[in-house]
């Protein structure tokens, strides 16, 4: 049976994993690790078991006790602070946060000697600014982050490099770039303008004024489901000490998923910028190209963003009716 440690447990991209293993009929055991306890329902699944336990990966001697008596084949690293804005605000714990817990988790396996595969979830934070020439990103572009969460997300990948290299671990590592889908937390963008519009169709409204921040930037969007498979694939299929980019490889301006927005609901949207909203320094374009992770392990996006969008409303109107 495969054995499975996922950290970040409770965030949404791992309920999603949960799901997507389910979902391919594989009796699987999970052993969940957070610092919070889950609000999802890990007893409903049927063909896969999971285990939780609330740890900080901070605590060396409770991690090392909790991996060793579970013994993982594969796991998959997706505890972090992953707000930008977060990052901005608190910079020092963001970055300590995420950077020593994957130092910690490193160490543990080292020293448990344990055969398992790490996968290593980055971000597309880590290009930084680029021109319209250097567009898509491809893994062999230079890094040049410009928030403090980027940087931890490159100290994060470079730790990797170092433990494959000097310890011969098995670590796969990607730059994930944004993913949305539904049950998404609404400090990520989609999710919060999707909640919006969602709150005001449930109040009968029929134009709505939307605070935001820079509408212009562009960013690349792929639907969790579709990234939760592409980290199953790495994971059994990747390439050790490789980096692999898990993207759409299509650009969309903030502006035109409200525009997208209203067109679904016929709510008039009219924008308006908040200057708390605006990032200190943000990346004005991430796109990326998919033809690495394509060819190594046949992984392609499938879900298209009207339907990305189409559920996350639904989901959003499922759970402001139930409050």
């Amino acid at each position: 049976m495969e054995k499975y440690l996922i950290t970040g447990f409770s965030g949404f991209v791992s309920r999603h994993f949960l799901e997507f293993l389910e979902s391919r009929g594989t009796h699987a055991s999970i052993l969940g690790i957070d610092i919070h306890e889950p609000k999802f329902d890990t007893r409903r699944f049927r063909r896969i078991k999971c285990g939780f336990e609330s740890l900080d990966l901070m605590d060396d001697r409770r991690t090392q006790e909790v991996i060793y008596r579970f013994q993982p084949n594969y796991i998959l690293h997706l505890a972090s602070y992953s707000s930008v804005m977060y990052s901005w605000k608190n910079p020092a714990w963001s970055f300590q946060n995420n950077t020593n817990i994957f130092l910690n988790l490193l160490e543990v396996v080292r020293h448990l000697n344990l055969d398992a595969r790490i996968l290593s979830i980055g971000s597309s934070e880590e290009y930084g600014n680029v021109s319209d020439s250097e567009l898509p990103l491809r893994e062999e572009q230079p890094l040049r982050p410009v928030s403090p969460y980027a940087v931890a997300r490159v100290s994060q990948e470079m730790l990797s490099r170092v433990y494959v290299d000097g310890f011969g671990m098995d670590v796969v590592i990607t730059r994930s770039f944004n993913h949305l889908g539904p049950g998404q937390n609404e400090v990520f963008v989609v999710s919060s303008f999707t909640k919006q519009v969602a709150e005001a169709s449930k109040n009968g409204i029929t134009a709505m004024v939307m605070k935001t921040g820079d509408l212009s930037i562009i960013r690349d969007f792929t639907d969790v489901r579709d990234v939760v498979r592409a980290y199953h694939l790495l994971l059994t299929k990747g390439r050790k000490g490789e980096v692999y980019n898990v993207c759409s490889g299509k650009g969309v301006t903030l502006a035109n998923i409200i525009s997208l927005l209203s067109q679904r609901t016929g709510i008039v949207i009219t924008t308006t910028t908040d200057a708390k909203l605006v990032r200190p320094s943000d990346n004005r374009a991430i796109v990326g190209s998919n033809r690495k992770i394509s060819n190594a392990v046949g992984w392609e996006p499938e879900i298209s963003l009207d339907r990305s969008l189409a559920d996350i409303l639904l989901d959003w109107e499922t759970r402001l009716g139930t409050e």
